[in-house]
């Protein structure tokens, strides 16, 4: 029995042995691997292309931010360019209520104006009237008053026996009386077409100012109106090239981010097989400690056999 355990002890040791000589075969081997990994030019291209690499992607990356900085400052020049248009578009709005405003209180004088004037011209026709019945009154008077000059003058032939002393001082002075009421009215007629004249001149240059006035407005608020419209225009297109430089940031910032994560992605496997490589070799060193350890009892283990087996033949 001891001899068969000891024949099975040297075959697990042989089996042992070969073992431990093919893993530190395999240890110096992939030492050397290493070694020449590390030493070799194309480890040294393959590592300084990964610099390179991982260089270029953060020099893209500095461009980026760099981009990202510039479209920010546009985006905010764009933003201010767009609030001073918003003002402006403000400033017209309110000058085109002015104008608009300026406008209704024109057409409301120029209403005023137009029924100032047809006041005036019925004033003048009620006017025209009055002088004519005036006129006619007169002309009936001057007809009484030569009726009774004819009168008179009959009267004074059927007296011819005392000329002398008959004087018409009564007609006389009632016809003096006439010709100054007439005057008077005449006079009167005169300053009152005088006046309805000068007031219709006055209505006249208030009604062409009033044109005028509105001609400028509307001249005015048709050139606000071309104003407004470029502004719109022009406040559309800033805001076509913002979303179109918000779209094309995006899509930048998209593709910098699908590079940032696949070198994420590769950093992690590059660190998932250095891990591996490492625990292999852990695990490699304690397997060689192990094996070192059963080779060093199963060598005392055999000296031990050795010297009892020897002792009885001693």
């Amino acid at each position: 029995e001891e001899s068969l355990q000891m024949w099975d002890l040297n075959k697990r040791l042989e089996a042992y042995l070969a073992r431990v000589k093919f893993l530190e075969e395999e240890n110096e081997v992939l030492r050397a691997e290493i070694q020449s990994t590390k030493s070799s030019p194309a480890g040294d291209s393959w590592r300084t292309k990964y610099e390179e690499e991982l260089r270029a992607l953060r020099d893209a990356l500095d461009h980026a931010f760099r981009e990202k900085h510039t479209a920010e400052l546009a985006r905010d020049n764009l933003y201010e360019e767009v609030q001073q248009v918003k003002s402006r578009c403000q400033k017209e709005k309110a000058a085109r209520e002015e104008a608009k405003k300026q406008l209704s209180l024109s057409r409301k004088e120029l209403e005023e104006e137009r029924r100032a004037q047809i006041w005036l011209k019925e004033r003048a026709v009620q006017l025209e009237k009055e002088v004519e019945a005036l006129l006619e009154v007169h002309e009936e008077e001057k007809a009484g008053l030569d009726q009774e000059i004819a009168s008179f003058s009959h009267s004074l032939e059927s007296f011819r026996c005392a000329p002398v002393v008959f004087q018409p001082v009564e007609v006389e002075d009632y016809s003096k009386r006439l010709s100054e009421i007439w005057k008077g009215a005449v006079e009167t007629y005169k300053t009152e077409v005088s006046q309805l004249e000068g007031s219709l001149c006055q209505a006249k240059e208030n009604l062409w100012k009033a044109v005028e006035d509105n001609q400028q407005s509307q001249l005015q608020l048709q050139r606000l109106e071309k104003d407004l419209v470029g502004l719109k225009a022009q406040k559309e297109m800033l805001e076509e090239s913002l979303a179109q430089q918000w779209q094309e940031q995006r899509g930048e910032a998209e593709k910098f981010q699908l590079a940032m994560e696949a070198l994420e992605q590769e950093q992690q496997s590059l660190r998932a097989q250095i891990a591996r490589v490492l625990e292999d070799r852990q695990q490699l060193m304690h397997l060689k400690m192990s094996l070192s350890l059963e080779v060093a009892t199963y060598r005392t283990l055999l000296e031990a056999e050795s010297t009892r087996l020897q002792m009885p033949a001693g």
